[in-house]
């Protein structure tokens, strides 16, 4: 491996998936300038997720709806006239 390629600053991070509100501590760089209290009781940068492991239809095995900044109730409104 090349030396002085990788990352130095890793540290504890949560990441959390917003569509299920599950969330995991894992080392990362993800830089974030949020910050949540974990179980534990320490406070860690928290980087939020659209989706993740607990969510994909890939692992999951069903398809979900994410819908994500209301971006159906954008789509419905946008074309609505065409509709009727």
């Amino acid at each position: 491996m090349k030396k002085g390629i990788h990352p130095e600053n890793y540290r504890l991070v949560v990441f959390k998936d917003m569509s299920n509100d599950y969330s995991f501590v894992t080392r990362s760089t993800a830089e974030t300038k949020e910050t949540i209290v974990w179980e534990d009781g320490n406070e860690y940068p928290v980087v939020k997720l659209e989706i993740s492991h607990k969510s994909h239809p890939f692992y999951t095995g069903k398809m979900q709806l994410v819908d994500t900044a209301g971006r159906i109730d954008k789509f419905k409104s946008r074309y609505a006239k065409h509709t009727k």
